[in-house]
């Protein structure tokens, strides 16, 4: 797909746990200027939060209060305030229950006096300082000091809504903001946030805004590229072209998204712009299977480099690449073979798989070169292998990782692969079957999930017994 426009999340996406963006990012950004795609965001704050970021990145637009307030750099391009009745009622209710309610001006976010500490920089600066575990806790006994010592009062709040008030927020768990949503079927419900409720106008959203955005600028929704972590994120990574979760979002953003990337304070962003080939890379990509990252560090040992544009192999180099995966095959075999007359028994029976196997394909397709059809074919083998081990009941994750040291204990002192000169195959050091021939660490951890099982089976069998 073409994209036309990128957008980004501001909290756990555009920033680092730091509330600072990160400098891969910031070149990201430039490149994607260079070019002449439109970036902006997309994002639960308010406008007065993001105008820093505006001008510190040079970005067109921003779509803020979840769709409510949009504008560029020079004009508001959209503002969709809640009506003043849904506003008396939200504060009647947050009275009534005795729950702290902040209101969203284009100025400020104000009500509220905690909330407005805990947007503070000084907040955030110190949230990355308390445990997960322990957030909530704290959060609910400050909250309740707070509460006391600074109550909210609904006369206040009524002379706030005197001027638009784009969206509201409501201190409440997830289980206490469904009960509120409840109460106002009219107003849309949506969180960015453990402790707080964003609450806006029914028909509007992240995605509306960026649709908004696009009938001003003219691309389409599907020309789209989008990054967030939160559940205020889904409908936007949802109807976007191109969805990106980052690696510290919640489960149900990389759900629905088409990608998820590394973290927020792991240069998400540039490494999946570069994965899209949106930014050139200008190092080797990075595979989101670490297995594949561990046999392409062998290679560029092995290689004196690694190949990063998708090609496809010639014909010679196929025959080379099939030949080492057959001779896996007959050990394969070898290793199922009691005795001798049976493996006999079995490369005969490999030798009429192979005839039939190539009379199967010739009757399928006309011979030709196609990088589709290599990546297919070794896709299925893969699947294969995998299901082998799901059959034979062994996890193999340790198992490859024994393997790997061992390949990677090729590598000579001098810090480079060699190879016979006849035979072109790898030489290994003179320690190398000391201290890295796979078989007995194989073993070890074969024994290990065996006794693993056992003690499963062992477990379940007292619990019976109970």
């Amino acid at each position: 797909m073409e994209v036309k426009a990128v957008f980004f999340d501001i909290d756990g996406t555009l920033v680092n746990d730091s509330r600072t963006v990160l400098k891969s990012t910031e070149t990201a950004i430039k490149s994607l200027k260079e070019q002449g795609i439109l970036v902006g965001l997309a994002t639960g704050r308010g406008p007065f939060f993001v105008k820093p970021f505006m001008e510190q990145l040079d970005l067109d637009f921003a779509v803020t209060y979840n769709g409510q307030y949009i504008f560029s750099k020079d004009r508001v391009i959209s503002a969709s305030p809640i009506d003043k009745q849904s506003l008396r009622d939200l504060i009647a209710y947050a009275q009534k229950h005795r729950k702290e309610i902040s209101l969203g001006t284009a100025d400020a976010m104000l009500g509220s006096k905690i909330m407005s500490f805990g947007m503070s920089p000084f907040s955030q600066w110190t949230s990355q300082f308390i445990p997960k575990k322990m957030a909530r806790t704290v959060s609910h006994s400050f909250n309740k000091i707070i509460s006391k010592a600074l109550p909210q009062h609904e006369k206040e709040l009524l002379q706030l809504i005197q001027e638009p008030i784009y969206q509201a927020l409501i201190l409440a768990s997830p289980e206490e903001s469904h009960k509120i949503e409840r109460e106002f079927p009219d107003l849309k419900f949506t969180r960015s946030s453990p402790y707080a409720v964003d609450i806006i106008n029914k028909n509007m959203s992240k995605l509306e805004g960026i649709r908004r955005v696009g009938r001003e600028y003219g691309f389409d929704i599907g020309q789209v590229m989008a990054f967030g972590d939160s559940d205020n994120d889904l409908e936007m990574l949802s109807g976007v072209g191109l969805s990106i979760a980052m690696g510290n979002g919640t489960s149900s953003v990389k759900e629905v998204a088409k990608h998820t990337t590394s973290s927020n304070s792991q240069d998400g962003i540039h490494k999946a712009l570069e994965h899209f080939g949106i930014l050139a890379s200008e190092k080797v990509f990075t595979s989101s299977d670490h297995h594949f990252n561990k046999v392409k560090e062998f290679h560029s040992v092995m290689d004196n480099g690694t190949q990063e544009e998708p090609i496809v192999w010639s014909p010679e180099d196929a025959r080379h690449r099939a030949g080492f995966k057959l001779e896996e095959l007959v050990e394969f075999l070898r290793a199922a073979s009691p005795s001798e007359e049976e493996f006999e028994h079995s490369m005969a029976y490999l030798h009429e798989a192979l005839d039939q196997a190539a009379a199967k394909v010739r009757s399928k397709s006309p011979a030709e070169v196609s990088l589709v059809g290599q990546a297919d074919a070794l896709i299925d083998t893969l699947y294969f292998t995998y299901g082998s081990f799901v059959l034979m009941g062994v996890d193999p994750e340790q198992i490859f990782d024994i393997v790997h040291r061992a390949n990677m204990g090729k590598i000579f002192p001098d810090g480079k692969a060699h190879f016979d000169p006849v035979t072109h195959k790898i030489l290994k050091p003179d320690d190398w079957e000391e201290n890295y021939a796979p078989e007995r660490a194989i073993k070890e951890e074969l024994d290990r999930q065996i006794q693993a099982y056992r003690r499963t089976l062992a477990l379940d069998d007292e619990t019976k017994g109970d």
